[in-house]
């Protein structure tokens, strides 16, 4: 997928159906070592666009309506949702262009699913809720509606044997929800995100040139950090990122480890353009 068509798409020619109101969602706060993961259910992170149903229509994020065909949400049910459309793994720009259309492609939208992963002000400890989101997905009997899978492990070095499997298949990550939370709305600790490498943002400012086989192409993204500082990722880029790269001012968001002596992250790799839908 050319990435400046998706930017013109979502910019120009996506505009929300109708002016909806901007959930207040839970959020996660990254993993820490010391707690104890005995007392947490875990889920595959999915890369593909959150989004809350309001019991009437999906909304995404920032506040948008999502333009999902009738049939896609006919049996969904009356109360409220938060999850994830997903297609597959590695397939997160595929899902924004198909989401963040005013007019839904029918044929678009009959590879995607809608994993839902939270009950919104339902009652009782996430537990109660894990079997709820498994009872409301049996009896409402959609195709298009899943749970996410919630599973346990035994300890930390299960956990991570999982994380790095999961990653080899092409997988973002893990999350963990603590089996006793109680849901609420922000930033929480109850609710863990997991991954062998840290994720942030920086602006595209420029570009370096390609050599070789990337002569007359795109060699890098010129970045700078919220922070000021300026380095290029040219790790992660396609050739079709390379012949069409997204435009001067847009937001990426790029994989790294760690941090060099000047501060400039190490190994950085582009991830995918920030989802501004």
């Amino acid at each position: 997928m050319v990435i400046k068509k998706l930017i013109l798409t979502i910019l120009l020619c996506c505009c929300p159906l109708a002016a909806a109101y901007k959930p207040e969602l839970v959020l996660a706060q990254v993993y820490s070592n010391n707690i104890d993961v005995t007392q947490y259910w875990v889920s595959e992170k999915l890369d593909g666009v959150r989004a809350y149903w309001d019991g009437k229509q999906l909304i995404s994020r920032g506040g948008n309506v999502i333009a999902a065909p009738a049939w896609f949400v006919a049996d969904f049910p009356a109360q409220p949702l938060d999850g994830e459309l997903w297609l597959a793994r590695q397939q997160f720009e595929k899902v924004l262009s198909i989401v963040s259309k005013q007019q839904p492609v029918a044929s678009e939208w009959q590879q995607l699913r809608y994993y839902i992963f939270e009950l919104p002000d339902a009652p009782g400890p996430f537990t109660e809720r894990v079997k709820a989101m498994q009872v409301l997905v049996q009896q409402q009997n959609s195709p298009y509606l899943q749970a996410v899978k919630q599973f346990r492990v035994a300890d930390r070095a299960e956990l991570f044997a999982t994380l790095q499997q999961l990653e080899q298949s092409g997988a973002e990550g893990l999350m963990l929800h603590h089996q006793d939370a109680r849901y609420k709305t922000g930033r929480s600790a109850d609710l863990l995100k997991l991954k062998s490498y840290q994720d942030t943002e920086a602006i595209v400012i420029g570009y370096r040139p390609g050599k070789g086989k990337y002569q007359g192409r795109v060699g890098a993204l010129i970045v700078r950090t919220p922070e000021g500082k300026e380095f290029a990722i040219g790790s992660g880029l396609t050739d079709v990122l390379r012949q069409t790269p997204p435009e001067i001012g847009t937001v990426i968001t790029y994989r790294y480890n760690g941090y060099t002596n000047n501060g400039i992250p190490r190994f950085a790799r582009f991830l995918r353009v920030r989802e501004t839908f």
